[in-house]
């Protein structure tokens, strides 16, 4: 009877164990499997060569330069444009570390914000932003706005200027000139905007970069894509790239409308592809919709894997699969089974059509 006793208290000790370690579980810390026993298609190399038009200078060596390029050729990736955002000294280092690797790398710098609350300051901007291009930047980015200004390049920021600012006109205008198309992140995906609590789908990414509206004189998201509107608008012979689809991932609609209006404005999928590949019936429609809009970007470092799980959402048919540890959400993804002359565009064929004249 006691042995009977102890034998049920012990159950009754390990259901309560289990119980309360379940309610211990933090959001973060979920990680779910997949059960289903349907096909998976592993990608090691995409399908046609491409063109990275989103990445940065992860590397702080030639060795791991040099790594990253054999990481691009298993994956098929031909050529990786290194959005910067440096000037100056900082800029010149970064050309003696990828000029090694002639072909493989394209630099894009910065503006150079130093005194831009000054009457000098758009002379020095585009002494410096020229002095960049001979030097062989082919381009300017990744700009970057979240509410508050322009903050992305260095060596400082330029809070309180927004793209569509009358100072940003001259150099605006100079990259149209130079042919250096611009790469601008504005806003962020619209789960950080929305209330921290259980309602909120993408709360485990949303609450690491949530964005604080009662800081004064920040932007909201539409007034931010409104900045992002005025300057493609006001400036029609300069290219612009609106990289992470404009941060729209949750309306497209709102990107789709000015892709339409703006011959001038070009898109990159970079970094969304958690955000997109929960909904693939509509992406699919979207991508063959504006095939000669959007550019293939990564800006996730430069590990095979991740170019893998790219290739898998673009261009498989898979379904219901995860990559928590990749992009951080709760859910599961499919890919959008892209056709072979969206492809061919996304991954090159679009890079090349806006940077051609460069050549």
């Amino acid at each position: 009877m006691k042995k009977t006793v102890l034998l049920i208290l012990g159950v009754l000790v390990t259901i309560i164990a289990q119980a309360q370690e379940l309610n211990d579980l933090k959001l973060k810390d979920y990680r779910p499997r997949s059960i289903y026993n349907i096909p998976e298609t592993i990608i090691t190399k995409a399908l046609f060569p491409v063109t990275d038009a989103h990445s940065h200078a992860y590397p702080e060596t030639k060795e791991e330069v040099a790594q990253w390029v054999k990481n691009m050729d298993d994956s098929g990736i031909q050529k990786t444009v290194i959005l910067s955002m440096q000037t100056g000294a900082s800029f010149d280092s970064l050309v003696d570390i990828y000029s090694e690797f002639p072909g493989r790398f394209e630099l894009w710098c910065g503006f150079d914000y130093t005194g831009y609350d000054t009457p000098e300051w758009p002379e020095h901007a585009l002494a410096e932003l020229e002095r960049c291009f001979k030097k062989g930047a082919k381009g300017v980015g990744e700009l970057g706005d979240k509410g508050l200004g322009l903050f992305y390049s260095k060596p400082v920021p330029a809070y309180g200027m927004h793209i569509d600012d009358k100072r940003m006109k001259p150099l605006l205008e100079k990259c149209a000139e130079l042919n250096m198309p611009i790469n601008i992140h504005i806003a962020e995906p619209y789960w950080m905007y929305m209330p921290m609590d259980s309602t909120n789908d993408g709360l485990m990414n949303a609450y690491n970069w949530k964005i604080d509206l009662t800081k004064p004189g920040i932007l909201n998201h539409q007034q931010l894509i409104t900045t992002l509107e005025n300057a493609v608008k006001e400036n029609p012979k300069t290219t612009f790239i609106a990289c992470h689809f404009a941060n729209c991932s949750y309306n497209l609609k709102i990107i789709s409308q000015m892709l339409d209006k703006y011959p001038n404005l070009y898109a990159d999928i970079a970094a969304r592809y958690a955000e997109t590949a929960t909904i693939p019936r509509y992406m699919k429609s979207f991508y063959i919709k504006y095939q000669d809009k959007l550019l293939y970007g990564t800006d996730m470092g430069f590990d095979k894997d991740m170019y893998k799980i790219t290739f898998r959402i673009l261009e498989s048919d898979d379904e219901h699969f995860y990559a928590n540890d990749m992009f951080g959400y709760h859910w599961s993804y499919s890919g959008f089974e892209l056709p072979d002359n969206v492809l061919k565009k996304l991954y090159g064929g679009n890079f090349e059509k806006i940077t051609k004249s460069q050549k």
